[in-house]
């Protein structure tokens, strides 16, 4: 399949076939990809957390309105986010980059402090909302490798993160959850699979200015 078709292809998955499972390549696919996903100024604030422990998916599922995809799926994504984001996450960002690309600091110092003073000037509440929004970045990033990679998915906001922290014990981590992705593949009588795909006209969904 082309690019265009294995979108069509993909759907939310409301069934998984939960006797298949995502090889060693596939999941190590996601894994890279995740990590090559676009990050607002490269900071990669957004770690994803893969869960392949059915005892632990089954604990989750009563805290995700018993979607059961959650326990059915292969694997389960969460994609978490720092419960504070401090200046030393800027600070990490820099020495990596002098590691890899050996930049000098006379390069790199002006770019640096204004990142320092721009997350000075946020809240911790303004930096969740930020942090967030690159969650999503990495979640439509995954989607789209997934549906190229033959792999199903179902992205989810339908959850208590709070209960996912706990289970997972992700605040140990300084992290706390936003999304989760359940990944492997549909099952045959997922009755979504077999539908067609609703969109708009490609002409009313997208604008030209010549």
């Amino acid at each position: 399949m082309n690019t265009v078709e294995s979108l069509q292809w993909r759907y939310a998955v409301k069934k998984f076939d939960e006797n298949k499972y995502l090889t060693d390549t596939q999941l190590n696919t996601l894994k890279e990809a995740f990590n090559l996903t676009a990050s607002s100024f490269g900071l990669q604030p957004v770690s994803l957390v893969v869960v392949k422990n059915k005892e632990i998916q089954q604990q989750l599922v009563e805290h995700s309105w018993n979607q059961q995809q959650i326990v059915q799926a292969s694997h389960l994504l969460v994609f978490a986010i720092p419960v504070e984001h401090t200046e030393k996450d800027v600070e990490k960002y820099f020495s990596l980059v002098k590691e890899i690309r050996n930049t000098p600091d006379e390069i790199l110092n002006p770019f640096k402090e204004y990142l320092m003073g721009s997350f000075s000037g946020k809240t911790q509440e303004e930096l969740y909302q930020w942090n967030k929004n690159q969650a999503y970045i990495a979640l439509g990033n995954l989607l789209t490798v997934c549906a190229i990679e033959g792999i199903d998915s179902c992205p989810m906001e339908g959850f208590i993160p709070e209960k996912y922290d706990e289970i997972l014990d992700l605040k140990s981590k300084n992290l706390q959850s936003v999304l989760v992705l359940p990944v492997g593949f549909r099952a045959e009588d997922d009755f979504m699979k077999d539908l067609k795909k609703v969109r708009k006209p490609v002409n009313e969904a997208v604008l030209h200015i010549d």
